[in-house]
């Protein structure tokens, strides 16, 4: 499956998303379903790399604004944060291209009415949106600077801070002990009877990790442990995920540079939760 390059950018993955998550199943989380589109589109090295102005990744641009068309279109439920679903009009409706950009001209084209203290005016719909994802964007791009601007031995310290934090114990960072590639090592409890021992490795990269440094990194902890971890600050190419659970070999978790951070949100470390408020006009309505 090709994209089709005579479409806006954003209806280009309409389809693409769509067919992707009946593949899956009707769900899959934003990895998975970006893994798969991948695949299905032969999406390049080159174009994966491309970035926005703000840092943001140009392809992750493109899906994530294709969503906020097909939840607004109701062919995407996003009832769960985390993943991402077809509704049933959405698992039922077959679109071709003619009407996809349909979809997308009626919904660019909405405007949204707000009450403000003079008056009523009205604003571009998508202007609304565009802010939200910018905002939401914002303290990834921000964090991941932050993680690259870091020592080798501070990313390594930290990337030990995190895995205490997630349940390891006994983590020892190794250091510039040159040992095979491994950064450090730790002890995962499954139970009170059954426990792991976990060596990871951890690089500050910008670039993708290749299947030749997870080959290394597996020759590494031949015999050493029974589970690895890859961490980086960049990502992983396609071939570096199939060499990660390469059948007959050990398997190894990877961390890229997105997974990084969602780890920092959920363990809260190095950031701040913000509330923010907006003004409700709707409920002062019957007070005017």
């Amino acid at each position: 499956m090709k994209r089709n390059a005579g479409l806006p950018a954003h209806v280009q993955f309409f389809l693409p998303i769509i067919e992707a998550l009946r593949k899956l199943g009707g769900s899959a989380s934003p990895s998975e379903l970006k893994d798969t589109l991948v695949g299905m589109l032969e999406l390049s090295e080159e174009e994966l790399e491309e970035k926005l102005k703000s840092g943001v990744s140009r392809i992750d641009n493109q899906i994530v604004w294709s969503k906020v068309y097909l939840v607004r279109e109701g062919l995407l439920d996003v009832s769960d944060p985390i993943i991402w679903s077809l509704t049933e009009d959405g698992l039922r409706r077959n679109l071709n291209e003619d009407e996809v950009l349909k979809i997308f001209k009626k919904i660019h084209g909405g405007f949204v009415t707000k009450k403000g203290n003079h008056g009523r005016v009205t604003e571009p719909i998508e202007k609304e949106v565009e802010n939200d994802i910018v905002e939401d964007q914002g303290h990834k791009v921000e964090l991941l600077e932050v993680l690259k601007s870091l020592s080798p031995e501070g990313f390594e310290r930290l990337c030990q801070r995190l895995l205490r934090a997630s349940g390891f114990k006994k983590v020892v960072v190794k250091g510039r002990s040159g040992d095979g590639g491994i950064d450090g090592e730790g002890i995962l409890e499954i139970n009170p009877l059954v426990s792991l021992k976990v060596i990871f490795q951890s690089k500050r990269y910008k670039d993708a990790v290749s299947p030749s440094m997870i080959r290394d990194f597996r020759g590494a902890m031949q015999g050493r442990a029974e589970k690895g971890i890859f961490i980086t600050t960049g990502r992983f190419t396609q071939e570096a995920k199939n060499e990660a659970i390469r059948e007959g070999a050990p398997p190894i978790e990877l961390v890229d540079g997105e997974k990084l951070v969602q780890l920092f949100e959920q363990k809260q470390l190095g950031l701040r939760q913000k509330v923010v408020y907006e003004i409700d006009n709707g409920f002062f309505d019957e007070f005017r």
